[in-house]
């Protein structure tokens, strides 16, 4: 089961006198994490080596070292600690003793785990698109059920009528959910699939 992280964290290690600084964070779309390296890079520092992992979609870079010595071990670490929706930068230092190309992959996949294994982590829950419809008195109660269900609410639209709410619900509450929405609206909630884009 994949895991994404609760907020940001940090690892810090010299190695032969270079200076590692590791930072990783959750993210939930390419631009967070291009915001997340072009706030975080230090363009005082030698390196800034990242990867980051979207489901199937991942990239990494080098920045300068070595191919293949820093982006694809970094991911590696992504992938060895069971993450996704994240992305990791390990910014370095030059400290004027060559590391070789192993101890430089050892060095940033090494502190990419690190930081990784100490970070907080949540399970990564596979959600599906959903869209229902209540009354204003109502939408208390479907907010509690939606909670209660670990699902979230990814927008409310108020309209003459009442609210139009969409979903994001696992698959293996919906039907519970579907009931309990039922049950309290006497049957006028009902939860429609959105299909995907």
């Amino acid at each position: 089961m994949p895991f994404t992280l609760l907020g940001p964290c940090e690892f810090r290690e010299e190695i032969r006198k270079s200076r590692f600084i590791t930072l990783a964070a959750p993210i939930t779309c390419i631009a967070e994490a291009q915001a997340f390296l072009e706030r975080c890079s230090d363009p005082a520092a030698t390196h800034n080596c990242w990867a980051w992992k979207l489901g199937e979609q991942y990239r990494s870079t080098d920045d300068g070292e070595p191919g293949g010595t820093a982006g694809r071990p970094i991911l590696a670490a992504i992938d060895a600690q069971e993450c996704d929706n994240v992305v990791v930068l390990v910014i370095r230092w030059y400290g004027g003793i060559q590391l070789g190309t192993g101890g430089l992959a050892r060095a940033y996949g090494g502190g990419a785990n690190k930081c990784l294994q100490q970070a907080e982590k949540r399970l990564l829950v596979a959600r599906t698109a959903w869209s229902c419809s209540c009354a204003f008195s109502e939408l208390a109660l479907v907010k509690l059920r939606i909670a209660e269900a670990d699902g979230l609410i990814t927008q409310e639209t108020f309209t003459g009528q009442g609210v139009d709410l969409k979903l994001a619900v696992a698959d293996e509450h919906i039907h519970s959910v579907q009931r309990q929405l039922a049950d309290l609206s006497r049957g006028r909630i009902r939860l429609q699939a959105i299909a995907p884009k």
